[in-house]
């Protein structure tokens, strides 16, 4: 059963948006600001965190960056949550800054239900894999001291490169799948449309700013971790060395 954790300070729009999600048939609580949203996230049992959150940006009490910002310093598997962004305000800076947090996908106010459910789909078949038919070859992804495995959704960086050996690394949904991306053909450079075809699906829109600001939070993690193995190809994309 899908789980729906939707944050809003407006108890009109949060019905709607119940109303729209339950439809797909999926469970949806409810949380009136950040604050309320940290504390359900964190309620849950460890084991059963929210599958994704829709989260408005302006709030009282606490705004939707920062509790944004205290889930991803939470721990696993609280900190891997799905989050969506819903913002009155349609600047890009406000996108890039939404998603350099920690999100997911930001979709600006007014929207169409329709349209949220579908991104809402989409961020959750990025969160969930297809599993490997039995008996097929090996799907993990290796390029260096990285290891990618698609099936459990977990990403290693293996000693000696690691400080102090072997470290997972902490990804967001959408930064593992870029990351996945690079590393089904380390070497190869990728433009950034190609990046975002391959991570989102065909047709999904989005800035070269805001595929910037994922990849720069790849970067750190993989930097924080001993390596830094995305290389920018200046006038094109990126791609991974190993």
């Amino acid at each position: 059963m899908t789980k729906i954790l939707v944050v809003d300070d407006d108890p009109h729009l949060r019905e709607v948006v119940r109303y729209a999600l339950a439809r797909q048939g999926w469970t949806i609580t409810e949380a009136a600001d950040g604050l309320q949203a940290v504390a359900a996230a964190r309620a849950e049992p460890p084991e059963l965190p929210p599958d994704l959150i829709v989260m408005d940006v302006v709030m009282p009490e606490l705004d939707g960056l920062e509790a944004c910002r205290r889930i991803r310093q939470s721990g696993p598997p609280i900190n891997t949550v799905p989050i969506v962004f819903l913002s009155s305000r349609d600047e890009e800076l406000d996108r890039v800054l939404g998603l350099e947090m920690g999100g997911d996908d930001y979709l600006c106010k007014p929207f169409s239900p329709r349209e949220l459910v579908s991104r809402i789909k989409a961020v959750l078949r990025r969160a969930r894999p297809e599993p490997a038919p039995a008996g097929a070859p090996s799907p993990i992804l290796r390029c260096g001291a990285l290891s990618l495995d698609p099936v459990l959704h977990r990403v290693h960086v293996s000693a000696p490169a690691a400080p102090g050996g072997a470290v997972e690394l902490t990804l967001t949904v959408t930064e593992f799948s870029i990351l996945q991306v690079l590393m089904s053909h380390p070497g190869r450079a990728y433009t950034r449309e190609e990046i975002t075809d391959r991570a989102y699906g065909e047709g999904h829109h989005l800035s070269d700013r805001t595929l910037d600001s994922h990849i720069r939070r790849i970067r750190q993690k993989c930097k924080d971790a001993g390596i830094d193995p995305v290389e920018t190809v200046h006038g094109l994309g990126y791609r991974l060395h190993a």
